[in-house]
Formats: structure tokens, sequence, C-alpha cells
């Protein structure tokens, strides 16, 4: 990755921490010198994710959280500030999948969808954006899916969080810009990560994605390859460095041509 400035001593709050691409992303951000905040609710992995990095010799430190609990992600919030920081850079990496008909899909699968993968980076984002607008400065990074611009069979609830969640953040981009405060997305596409195994299937090759399907309506992937969680983690990296000083309210897509730019 290119030499990044902007990101080191800062603190980055990175949610869904634990594992996959939050995972990844926190290491980066790591590696540059951030002072990471991971968050996330499944507190084992999370604090084995967060021993990994010190082992590494990197600045981490653990926060168990459920970011669809908005009293817990203020208090969150308020608790890092108070350990390591004002929060310069925030990731919403949190999220999950249920996937299914949607005309069998149960109520709850829906809300659970929605409320981390929507909620969570709503209450996240209000919560860092009322202490980064006095002042003055931070950037935040919402990672979506193609899913939020590409239909896709049986991901109905997933599809629609994620752009939800784009578009909030994009609408976030444009009320924070006055404030010189940067917001984007990231969107990735089939990616090899514990989500996207459980989603194929115990005993199927991730590499299926990379055919596609007819049936399925899906094209696969031009590049020829699954992208690796730190693939994705690049390009937040770049989002929150100096050298995208002029970039907000962007979505970059990191699918290998998956979406087709459509």
């Amino acid at each position: 990755m290119m030499e990044l400035s902007g990101i080191a001593s800062k603190v980055a709050l990175v949610t869904g921490a634990a594992q996959g691409i939050g995972a990844a992303v926190a290491r980066t951000l790591a590696e540059a010198g951030a002072l990471v905040a991971a968050a996330d609710r499944n507190t084992e992995r999370l604090g084995t994710a967060v021993t990994k990095l010190e082992a590494d010799g990197l600045t981490a430190r653990g926060y168990p959280v459920d970011v669809s609990d908005s009293a817990a992600v203020d208090a969150l919030v308020r608790l890092v500030e108070d350990e390591q920081g004002p929060v310069d850079i925030l990731v919403n990496a949190a999220g999950v999948l249920h996937t299914g008909s949607i005309v069998e899909l149960p109520d709850r699968h829906w809300s659970e969808v929605f409320s981390v993968n929507a909620g969570g980076v709503f209450n996240v984002s209000r919560a860092v954006a009322r202490r980064m607008i006095p002042r003055r400065r931070g950037t935040i990074v919402t990672v979506a899916s193609n899913a939020a611009g590409v239909p896709r069979v049986n991901m109905a609830a997933y599809a629609a969080s994620k752009a939800a969640s784009a578009q909030f953040t994009r609408c976030l981009g444009l009320e924070l810009a006055g404030h010189g405060i940067r917001c984007n997305v990231v969107s990735p596409g089939s990616t090899d990560t514990p989500m996207l195994r459980t989603m194929l299937g115990e005993h199927t090759d991730p590499a299926f994605a990379v055919e596609g399907s007819l049936a399925a309506y899906r094209v696969g992937i031009p590049l020829r390859k699954l992208a690796q969680p730190s693939d994705v983690a690049d390009a937040v990296a770049f989002l929150v460095s100096d050298q995208a000083g002029h970039i907000t309210m962007h979505d970059i897509y990191v699918d290998g041509g998956a979406a087709l730019h459509v």
C-alpha cells in the first residue's frame, strides 16, 4: 500500500473489528500508526483480535458493544474519548447477514439486519459526529456492499440495509461537509471472510462466487478472484488519509468489477 499521511497518532474507532473486513481495517490502520479502538459485540473474538494486534507491537484496545443499542454506543464513544482522546477516524464495519426468500424471511431476521447494518451505522455515526463537529475535523467511512446497488436473489434484507447505510452516509457527508468532516462509503463484493463462507455454505468452494450463477443472475467477478479483507481495508485507509482530503460522499466499489458499474 502507498504511504498514507494523516493517520498516525489519530484515534480510529472501528466497529465489527473482531473478524473479517473489520479486523483487517483495524490492522491496516494500526499499521499506519493509528490508535485503534476496536469494537464488536463478540467479546471472545474481539479479545483474540486485539491480542494479535498487540503481539505485533500495534496499538489497539477492545471495546465490547452492540451497535444497535444507541445508549451503549453513546457510552462507548464517551469511554473511548476519555481513555484514548478525540475520535478523528470512524469506520462502520459491523454487519450481519441473513439470507432467504423474501416471502419466507422471518420478521426477526429483517429486524436484526436493519438494526445492525443500518441502525448501527446511524447510532455510531451520530455519536461520533456530535463530537467531531465542534472540533471541525474528522472522517467517517461506512463499509456497505455492492449488493446495495445490484439486486441479489435471497439477499433482500442485507442488500436493502446496506443501501440504507450507504445513502445515510452520503447524506451525513453533505450535512457535515461545512464542518470540514468527510464521509465516504466502501462497497465490497465477494470477499474471503467468515460471512461469505457462511452464506455459500460449509461445503461450497468460495471460488464459486468468481464464476457467478446464471440462475441467480450473478455475473461473477471479471478480475477472476475473490477480494481479500486487506483489499477492502486498503480502500478504507486511503479514504481516511490526507491523500483523500478532497473526497467526500463517494462510494468506492471493491468488487473486482462484479457490479459492472451499473
